[in-house]
């Protein structure tokens, strides 16, 4: 393998982005102490608009076309990014090579007054930007008022702190990572939340020209992640998994690597609610994944995607 003398990162500019840039950054020089290795800090699309929900906008891709256009021209040779905010299907040209290990997974319940969900009294401001939480919490606690919430991390914590909210749901792994763990006031159990594919994990993306970097990369991705990943992904890309969709998808492998893969279809009211699980070898992720999509199927998840896309 040729180690390159120099690699160039491409990430979003917001504080967690650049934090998962930076994490990336000291395990490749680490790995590659010759190498001289930086950050090609960008503003995206998705992070200019921020007076709309994702859902709205055009979704996921909205944080990453203009670092996989870096990546196309040369300027960077891997982009960093939250898997959950990753498209299920890349455009052609580029292909994720790598998945950390997985962070805390789960959503954070956040409150200046209220400890935990079943606390908030009737008419409770909640803020999400997230059709999946949304509908988990209508379903479970109907007498609550769900309100959008967008921007960075520090954003939607100011909007809580101006008082605009009384509570917002946001990643354990986003506030972890930035130091923020004393704002968690709870962790919500997959019960109460189940997570977004791939929540937690970091992924690195290259184009494909750059076979180059394939072996130089490998180091970075975790197995046991990858695996349980790749099967939370395959099940929202069968049932065309976006933003616009109440989609959750959570896995976990034990330690013979055998995975259990939890699925939820939901329409934004929290109506319908449709959940299925299924377990496979860690070989089989992607089959697992597809096997859990047609669980959710069978029982008229593609009736609700349909009907929540024609009222979108």
């Amino acid at each position: 393998m040729n180690t390159p003398r120099k690699l160039t990162i491409a990430s979003r500019e917001s504080a967690l982005a650049m934090w998962q840039a930076k994490h990336i950054q000291a395990t490749l020089q680490q790995l590659y102490p010759q190498c001289e290795i930086t950050i090609l800090g960008m503003t995206t699309k998705g992070d200019q608009i921020l007076d709309k929900t994702l859902s709205k906008i055009g979704g996921k891709g909205l944080f990453i076309k203009e670092l996989e256009t870096a990546l196309q021209e040369n300027r960077a040779d891997l982009a960093v990014h939250s898997i959950k905010d990753v498209p299920m299907d890349l455009p052609d040209g580029f292909a994720l090579v790598a998945i950390g290990e997985r962070a805390n997974p789960f959503d954070a319940f956040v409150s200046n007054q209220y400890e935990r969900l079943e606390d908030l009294p009737k008419g409770a401001v909640v803020g999400t930007s997230s059709l999946r939480r949304e509908a988990q919490l209508r379903a479970r606690f109907p007498h609550l008022n769900i309100k959008p919430l967008r921007g960075n991390v520090q954003t939607r914590l100011s909007k809580l702190d101006n008082g605009d909210y009384d509570a917002i749901i946001l990643a354990s792994a986003g506030l972890e990572r930035l130091a923020l763990n004393h704002r968690i006031r709870t962790i919500l159990s997959p019960a109460d939340s189940l997570p977004a594919a791939g929540q937690g994990a970091l992924g690195i993306e290259i184009a494909t020209h750059r076979q180059d970097l394939v072996e130089v990369l490998l180091p970075l991705n975790h197995p046991k992640t990858a695996a349980c990943v790749t099967a939370e992904r395959a099940l929202a890309r069968a049932l065309g998994g976006s933003c616009q969709v109440p989609l959750a998808a959570y896995c976990t492998a034990d330690d013979k690597g055998l995975l259990t893969l939890n699925g939820l279809v939901a329409h934004p009211d929290g109506s319908v609610v449709l959940t299925a699980q299924a377990q496979a070898p860690a070989p089989y992720a992607d089959a697992l994944g597809r096997a859990v999509a047609k669980k959710l199927a069978d029982d008229g998840a593609v009736e609700v995607i349909e009907a929540v896309l024609n009222n979108a």
